[in-house]
């Protein structure tokens, strides 16, 4: 009941970030046809993308948010047939109008909730990885943590499968690419099934190790591309100093203990509407004409395996020898002598299977990375895919 007096139109509307994985500043929120906002950088001051945050007191009051310093966003070109999801359930996650002019970015929406939440992208919260974790051990998978964070996370590492092929995936080096953490999710889903025949295959093949989140603190505090110290992990690799990026360090000390004949580094791309690979691994040095071929090979086999992945579209390729050895895909192939692929998913849609309602979504990350499944276990010589 509202206080005696009261109308609903007197009713204020409150806007936050302050929760596991929120980004946003309010500048005005008066009045709520015309609210103002901006994305909070990460630490190092530079970085901003990722937005997340709710709204309570707006049911059926058309909202337009304005978030006004969209023009400094680290890729611009990114808002360009961007739409923001919105969820009153934090579990569906539906597109909702957006218009990015003159370096505002706008979304008009009328929520029919009392309270609801706007994002990029749906986020993945360090609950939903603890659950993570709790389903894959209960499925019999080996759950270590390799270190903590300087905000003092876990620097968690599901281990599944007894065969001899190492493979890695690495998941969400970037935080606000929060749809890499749904695809972590789904390969392990779908990798711990007892009744399918190719994750079978695949445990007797190989021996997969998923970090899920490799940021957990940038991922807390609601950052793009940043750790707690304002460092970019996938610019690590090269030398990773432990007092300043101990995630890299202690990633990347144990697949030097247990190599890595496949790795997955797994991204969100601002920009592109499509699902595609990084071909940065090309330009390593000492670049063998059968390296290449390999992975060619293994595009193409992700092509065949997963509905939403294609090879014709995505970043150039780098000049021979001219690859950024900082890079973990990079640094895996050059160092590790792996097939390593960057993996990158859109925040918008695939354009070329769009879906107005949704776009890109988080049962389309966990069904891309469940089917991932089948490609590496062809990719390791298991026979026909399914």
């Amino acid at each position: 009941m509202l206080p005696e007096g009261t109308s609903d139109t007197e009713v204020p509307v409150h806007i936050s970030g302050a929760f596991d994985g929120g980004n946003i500043e309010v500048l005005d929120a008066s009045d709520p046809v015309q609210v103002r906002l901006a994305i909070r950088p990460d630490v190092d001051q530079k970085s901003r993308q990722w937005f997340c945050f709710r709204v309570a007191g707006a049911r059926g009051v058309p909202l337009t948010l304005d978030i006004t310093n969209a023009g400094e966003a680290s890729y611009v070109a990114g808002w360009k047939g961007f739409r923001a999801v919105c969820s009153s359930d934090r579990s569906e996650w539906v597109r909702v109008d957006t218009e990015y002019t003159g370096g505002v970015l706008r979304i008009q929406h009328e929520p029919s909730a009392d309270v609801v939440w706007f994002a990029s992208f749906a986020p993945y919260s360090r609950d939903q990885h603890a659950s993570l974790l709790v389903r894959c051990q209960q499925a019999g998978a080996r759950v270590r943590c390799l270190g903590l964070t300087l905000d003092g996370q876990g620097i968690d590492v599901v281990e599944v499968g007894h065969g001899p092929a190492p493979v890695w995936v690495v998941a969400r080096q970037h935080p606000g690419e929060t749809m890499a953490a749904w695809y972590a999710e789904g390969l392990l889903d779908r990798l711990l099934d007892p009744t399918d025949a190719d994750a079978e295959a695949l445990r007797a093949l190989a021996t997969v190790y998923v970090v899920p989140t490799m940021n957990p603190d940038g991922a807390r505090r609601g950052q793009l591309r940043t750790n707690a110290a304002g460092v970019d992990l996938n610019r690590s690799w090269g030398v990773a100093d432990p007092a300043t990026c101990p995630e890299v360090a202690a990633v990347q000390a144990d697949m030097v203990r247990t190599g890595a004949a496949i790795g997955l580094d797994i991204h969100g791309d601002e920009a592109l509407p499509y699902c595609f690979a990084s071909r940065n691994v090309l330009g390593v040095p000492d670049l063998q004409p059968g390296d290449e071929a390999r992975f060619l090979a293994f595009l193409d086999t992700l092509a065949s395996c997963c509905d939403d992945f294609q090879v014709e579209v995505g970043y150039p390729r780098p000049p021979a020898g001219r690859s950024d050895l900082r890079m973990c895909s990079t640094w895996m192939a050059h160092t590790l002598g792996s097939l390593a692929v960057t993996i990158e998913q859109p925040f918008k849609d695939n354009c070329l299977r769009p879906d107005p309602v949704y776009g890109w979504s988080p049962d389309r990350s966990l069904r891309f990375g469940a089917q991932t499944v089948s490609a590496l276990k062809l990719a390791l010589g298991g026979g026909n895919g399914s």
